[in-house]
């Protein structure tokens, strides 16, 4: 004797969930009609169902849904490491609130999980050297990449490069940047 076909099986399942809910358009959404719905109120009937052992429905997949689904979970990956490495080269928890939406306390984990120290107080401000050293690059690199000023995201990828290269705080390096272009100094 054959065993049930597990498809019939979470088919049945998810209608019968639906049903609990009021979910009626899910149910038919799915291809039952008014008839298959009056058949699942009667106990012996779903049983017969469930326990057919012919499949009686079929899958099919929304390969973009699946894509973008998919998509999203390299989103989160690219999401997390940028976050880790705004905290590595010195992001404030308010530029990560910002861009991200993590909370002060998330991030505060984040920095525990990434085994940073505490800050207290602000990053010292630019000497007269470091200012123009960023300056500069700051200036090749919006030129280079063609960055518009107001693309705060592309911005803060230059933000990041910066920090990194000139060995600055990202929050130092980004303050400086958001007041010249707020000072219309490009």
């Amino acid at each position: 004797m054959s065993a049930p076909h597990p498809l019939n099986q979470a088919v049945i399942a998810q209608a019968l969930h639906d049903l609990r809910n009021g979910q009626l358009r899910r149910c038919k959404a799915m291809g039952f009609g008014e008839e298959e719905l009056d058949a699942l109120k009667r106990p012996e009937l779903v049983s017969m169902l469930v326990n057919a052992t012919v499949s009686w429905c079929s899958v099919s997949v929304n390969r973009e849904v699946l894509r973008r689904l998919l998509s999203q979970v390299h989103d989160a990956e690219r999401e997390v490491a940028t976050v880790d490495r705004m905290l590595r080269l010195g992001a404030s928890t308010e530029m990560i609130s910002t861009f991200y939406g993590l909370t002060h306390q998330e991030v505060a984990l984040r920095r525990d999980i990434l085994g940073l120290p505490k800050r207290k107080g602000r990053h010292p401000v630019l000497d007269e050297s470091q200012d123009a050293a960023l300056w500069e690059d700051w200036k090749a690199g919006v030129a280079e990449r063609r960055i518009a000023l107001t693309d705060d995201v592309a911005m803060l990828g230059l933000t990041m490069d910066l920090a990194e290269a000139l060995s600055l705080p990202m929050s130092v390096v980004w303050a400086a940047i958001r007041k010249w272009i707020d000072q219309g100094l490009v």
